[in-house]
């Protein structure tokens, strides 16, 4: 037996995803999307353990996209890869363009939007150390039903937009930092996780707003 603490992370039913309009890929419409998934009548906190194989429920996980733009108005992107001790296994080795994670109980007592806004932060405090100022906002929603991991989660896509590249990591599982432009990302698309190529395609496609 397990002497980890039990983790409580936020959900949704798949079938409230399914009734406000279930996607595959990205999508740009949070007005559509957010009210509803963040309403407290509809999200529970329930244990990781159990949802992690359970496409009944949508766990909400932000999904933070780091951009600063080079003197010639040029946009780089950060990313970095999961090292191999990454606690999600079906993720190891993979390049990411995304920082963030599970909205934990231990985030807000309603499961509402302050409760998830408080463990975006936490999230990302947690992951990466930014050294300047940045505002956040939010661009769309990705789901992927093709395989186990997305079949489970649903990201919430937000672009942070730093006013210098100054990102260090604070995982030792999240290597080979670094910003680049979306053409030298593109170039190396397939060693990217599956969230990350659909968000770089969004990006080429220009519908990150």
């Amino acid at each position: 037996m397990s002497d980890l603490p039990q983790e409580d992370v936020l959900v949704v039913p798949r079938s409230l995803f399914d009734r406000v309009g279930a996607f595959q890929g990205f999508c740009g419409d949070v007005a559509a999307y957010l009210p509803a998934l963040l309403d407290r009548t509809h999200t529970s906190w329930r244990p990781r353990s159990t949802v992690e194989d359970d496409p009944s429920f949508k766990q909400l996980i932000p999904y933070c996209v780091l951009s600063w733009r080079d003197a010639s108005g040029v946009p780089h992107y950060f990313a970095y890869t999961r090292g191999g001790g990454q606690s999600e296994a079906r993720l190891r080795a993979k390049r990411s363009l995304g920082i963030g994670g599970h909205i934990s109980s231990i985030d807000g007592e309603h499961g509402d939007d302050t409760s998830y806004d408080a463990g975006m932060r936490r999230e990302l405090a947690e992951e990466i150390a930014i050294d300047g100022a940045w505002t956040a906002r939010c661009v769309g929603l990705i789901n992927d039903d093709s395989n186990a991991v997305g079949s489970v989660h649903l990201g919430i896509v937000h672009v942070l937009e730093l006013d210098r590249p100054g990102v260090a990591s604070r995982e030792s599982e999240l290597i080979d930092c670094g910003f680049s432009t979306l053409d030298v990302l593109m170039a190396d698309r397939d060693r990217f996780e599956t969230w990350s190529q659909i968000t770089l395609d969004a990006i080429r496609e220009g519908r990150l707003g």
